[in-house]
């Protein structure tokens, strides 16, 4: 799996690179450092996921490294909103490239923040049972959409959490109690759709696991 969105990513910069050099603008350079960011919550997961298996750490190491993992975990499905630049055309290249370019690097995101996610459930159900995990995924799910909401079009972003925490969460709870019909229908729309597309590919991966296990017990 690592292999394969390291891969993805790379070839992702490579069209990034392509598109810079043929139109010589370096327009949607964003998604460069969005794709990064992208990286955090996987390989954050990934370690954590591997320290716990050894019982011992579980308590000690999961409270930091979950807290930081929310932190920038939005920042993985959030490539899916730079959508919302094709609006603005330039006729650089044909817009069929861009949409294609855009395609690869949400898709990549959305695939490092499934992978994050299913480990950091898993963490969860092996010590808190099933159904506290999809809870979790749950959770994870309404306060991810509410942070690519914020990212987008309230322009906050994870490193202001430690910039400026106290500014951060004043607004917030501002918006809490006087929430706007875009944020209440973006963050229903947008969290709908990543818990349908999260249950799609974990469903997907049981099926082939069940199906795997019976070969194996039919042998």
């Amino acid at each position: 799996m690592f292999i394969l969105l390291a891969g993805a990513t790379i070839f992702c910069i490579g069209i990034w690179i392509f598109r810079s050099e043929y139109s010589g603008s370096g327009r949607y350079a964003f998604l460069i450092w969005n794709i990064f960011l992208a990286w955090i919550p996987f390989i954050i997961s990934y370690f954590t996921y591997t320290l716990t298996l050894n019982r011992r750490w579980v308590y000690i190491f999961i409270p930091v490294a979950a807290f930081l993992w929310l932190i920038f975990f939005p920042n993985a499905p959030y490539i899916l909103t730079d959508f919302q630049h094709l609006a603005r055309l330039t006729g650089e290249l044909p817009v069929w490239f861009d949409v294609m370019m855009l395609i690869w690097f949400a898709f990549t995101g959305v695939l490092l923040g499934m992978v994050s996610l299913f480990l950091m459930q898993e963490i969860v159900r092996r010590e808190f049972g099933r159904w506290t995990g999809w809870g979790f995924v749950a959770l994870v799910t309404a306060l991810s959409s509410a942070g690519v909401y914020v990212g987008r079009f309230l322009r906050w972003n994870s490193w202001d959490i430690f910039r400026n925490p106290g500014g951060m969460v004043k607004y917030t709870i501002e918006k809490v109690q006087d929430p706007s019909l875009q944020s209440v229908v973006f963050i229903g729309l947008f969290g709908a759709f990543f818990l349908f597309l999260y249950i799609t590919l974990y469903t997907f991966g049981h099926l082939l696991l069940e199906r795997k296990t019976v070969e194996t017990i039919s042998r």
